[in-house]
Parts: structure tokens; sequence; C-alpha cells
């Protein structure tokens, strides 16, 4: 398979991290972005170029896209993968929780493929990470109001987006996760194992990712084996 430029968001953990390292192994040029770039920065490979960045933040919003522009020029796949997950009872939700929520969840996936778009061709591929709990008619669980909620909102955006670009693409799809083995599953339901790890979750997001453009636009994937 060709060699493509990828970007990913939320790369300092769980699947994010998974899916630099599955990346690159396969020969593939990825450009890591998370907060903490620590982890990633460790796997001191030639094909990863990392920094901080906090996607909700213009200033680094705007330093992704410059390194796009200067160092490679184009970007083949886009996968915003970082997500924020706020685990509260409704009545006890702050506005702030909310707010921070959907700055990663919505805005921060928007200003990022706002940011990478110019750089993308019509086979060029958006894959956006959400959740089983942003699905209409899905079960929901308590507590997950604000992280639930802003889930929805960018499988409509997906949905919205590939539309717009049908004619000239790139495509966008998104792909709603059920119960992953990973630090943010813990956080949401302590003490429960999921049956898919992160490695494997990633396995399957990469594949996707390089090859599900070919015959998806505009869809969202049910990726759940149990429920959560």
């Amino acid at each position: 398979m060709k060699k493509k430029n990828i970007v990913i968001t939320g790369t300092s953990r769980g699947i994010g991290y998974e899916l630099v390292s599955l990346l690159t192994d396969a020969g593939h040029n990825v450009l890591a972005l998370s907060r903490d770039a620590a982890p990633v920065s460790g796997l001191e490979v030639s094909n990863c170029y990392c920094f901080s960045c906090d996607i909700t933040d213009k200033k680094d919003v705007v330093r992704a896209r410059a390194f796009v522009q200067e160092k490679w020029g184009h970007v083949d796949v886009l996968i915003n993968n970082s997500g924020l997950l706020v685990n509260k009872p409704f009545a006890k939700l702050k506005w702030e929780d909310f707010q921070d929520s959907y700055a990663v969840n919505v805005f921060g996936a928007a200003a990022m493929t706002q940011a990478v778009l110019p750089f993308m061709k019509k086979d060029g591929h958006v894959v956006n990470i959400s959740s089983m709990g942003g699905i209409q008619g899905s079960l929901k669980f308590s507590g997950l109001a604000a992280y639930s909620s802003s889930k929805g909102a960018l499988i409509t955006l997906t949905e919205v987006l590939a539309e717009e670009y049908k004619e000239t693409g790139p495509s966008f799809n998104c792909l709603a996760l059920g119960a992953v083995q990973t630090e943010m599953l813990e956080e949401a339901f302590p003490g429960y194992k999921a049956p898919v790890t992160a490695k494997e979750m990633a396995q399957y997001i990469m594949d996707f990712s390089l090859t599900g453009h070919q015959m998806y636009n505009g869809k969202i994937l049910q990726v759940s084996s149990s429920t959560p």
C-alpha cells in the first residue's frame, strides 16, 4: 500500500497511542497530536512527528496546519480521535462541564478538520471517532449526559460534511465505538472489563481509515460487540 500522510488527535494514551504505533510500523507518516506529547515522543520512530497540541486552542491548531503545509503539503487521512469524558449526575453537571466536553468532542474536531481540509484531495478520508452513546436509540448510561450528547453532535457533523463535500471530497465517516478497555472506560465504568483491547480497536480503525472511503461516505458505523 502507498505510504500515506496521516494526522491523528488524542494520541497520548489508549486507542490513539496504539494507532500511532500500528500506522508507523506499517510505514505511514504520522502527525500525532495530543496535549501530552511525551508518550508518543518516546516511540522514537523517524516517520512519526509529534508535539503538544490542544485542539481547543486556536494557536495550536494553526501550528498543526503550518506543519502540514510546510512538511507534507498534503494529508491523506485525518482521524479525529480526541475525546473528553465527564461522568457526573446531570444535576451536578456544571456549565463548564458541557463547555469542556463540546470543546474537545465537537468544536476541536471541527477546527482540526477545517485546518486540514485544504490539504486533502478527493480520495482523502476524515474519520471521526464517536461513541455508541451518541447513537439515537442506543442504550444510554447515567452520568454521561455531556459526553454522549457531544458524541451525538459529532455524528451529525460527520453526516453534514459528507453531504457538503460529496462532489469534491474528501470522504467523511464516523465510527461509533462500544466498550474498549481504555483508561476512559475505566473512568466511566470502574471495574468493567471490555471484550476489546485498545490495540484491537486501533487495528480496526487503522484498516478502516486506509480503505473505508472506497466503500463508504457519510456513514455512521457502529463498532460494538457489547453494551456498554
